[in-house]
């Protein structure tokens, strides 16, 4: 009997030994390699754009099973369209409303992967203190120890599109398009 129960224990030490080890890496989000931009369309004339200067955040990766999270933080106050007076309207209540709402969240704990990689991340933005479903893609994704620092680091580009509306920011609509494209290069390296 106690043979019985040595070749049970080896067995079951030979299958967790040929079970693959899942790793979840953390990564720290790179402020001065990560600015969101945003394009709208300004009255059928041209698409303008503004960026955000101060980004915060965490990513979870877990490439082997599949699996990870994104926590984004943008601070609205750092917006920049390139011109003080511009800026100070786009972050009045009639938009950003930058006193009231500091900053805009994305979290995400359901990434999808495509061939070994992440390719989208479906979580939940916060803007203006609405909370609604969004979906980004991720492109050019890559993880690789940095040249300069030699970090292991992750980057991609990612984008989305959402309705300005559905977050309550309706002045000028439809004017000054409702529809908003994001798109943001994001570099972190890991903790």
């Amino acid at each position: 009997m106690n043979r019985n129960i040595a070749n049970a224990v080896a067995a079951a030490l030979i299958g967790l030994l040929a079970t693959p080890v899942s790793a979840t890496d953390n990564y720290t989000v790179d402020p001065r390699h990560t600015f969101p931009v945003f394009e709208v369309n300004h009255l059928s004339f041209s698409t303008q754009r503004g960026r955000f200067n101060k980004t915060t955040g965490k990513i979870s990766l877990d490439i082997a099973a599949k699996k990870g999270s994104v926590e984004i933080t943008i601070d609205t106050a750092s917006l920049d369209m390139g011109a003080d007076d511009w800026n100070k309207h786009m972050k009045s209540e009639d938009f950003f409303n930058v006193e009231k709402f500091p900053s805009m969240r994305f979290t995400s704990h359901q990434l999808l992967f495509d061939d070994g990689k992440p390719v989208a991340a479906e979580g939940e933005f916060t803007l203006l203190g609405i909370t609604r479903p969004l979906r980004l893609t991720v492109n050019n994704f890559r993880c690789a120890p940095h040249p300069m620092n030699k970090k292991p680091t992750c980057g991609a580009d990612i984008a989305a599109t959402l309705k300005r509306s559905d977050f309550g920011m309706t002045k000028y609509v439809p004017g000054v398009s409702d529809e908003v494209r994001i798109i943001a290069p994001i570099e972190a390296l890991k903790d």
